[in-house]
């Protein structure tokens, strides 16, 4: 045994828990090594001094004292509490409702006539008014935003107007959806549907 091991056998000792061959071990050790001995006597008489101090008396209402004077518990409110629970669905929130911010000031910012679509050849602009005319055809989806559209043609897809009012001829054909968007809310719903409908492509 060296003397690094010695040491919290001499502790275990002192404590009473050292017994069997783990005592004699160390027993034998501090007949052959003098500084272990001399530091095992030091323990011994710390030991003593310390078990001959009277126990001090400890009054029955300490821990009611001890309790009393910590300070009174915060009471956190549920909603953040709420938010500590679920910190990805307060980021989906927060982020939501910035878009809706930004939506909402876009939606009433732009007062500019706008026309999408992918074959447009055919289409008429007078002023703020979008003519697809009869005996025509756009090819796709067509989008009017903040304008009047009048069909008097064919639209070979979906047909939305944004902001805008839609006049169609009997002679119309439109081939796929028909949508218009004249609030802030339907239109915020419209733009969220196409940038999710954009990222599949």
């Amino acid at each position: 045994m060296n003397c690094k091991e010695a040491l919290p056998l001499m502790h275990e000792y002192l404590d009473g828990d050292l017994t069997g061959p783990e005592a004699l071990r160390l027993k034998e050790h501090l007949l052959q090594c003098t500084a272990c001995r001399a530091l095992f006597q030091q323990l011994e008489h710390t030991d003593a001094i310390v078990r001959s101090l009277p126990s001090p008396a400890v009054p029955a209402d300490l821990t009611q004292r001890i309790m009393a004077g910590l300070p009174p518990a915060r009471k956190r409110s549920s909603w953040s509490e709420w938010v500590r629970r679920h910190p990805a669905v307060s980021v989906a929130i927060v982020f939501a409702l910035v878009m809706l911010g930004s939506f909402m000031s876009m939606w009433n910012d732009d007062h500019e006539l706008m026309v999408k679509g992918n074959d447009l050849q055919d289409v008429i602009i007078q002023g703020d008014t979008v003519i697809v005319p009869k005996g025509h055809t756009v090819k796709g989806n067509l989008v009017v935003q903040r304008g009047k559209l009048e069909v008097e043609g064919d639209v070979a897809g979906n047909l939305t107007v944004i902001d805008g009012s839609l006049n169609l001829a009997s002679t119309a054909h439109i081939s796929g959806q028909v949508t218009q968007v004249d609030e802030a809310v339907s239109w915020v719903w419209y733009k969220i549907n196409e940038f999710f409908s954009n990222l599949s492509k």
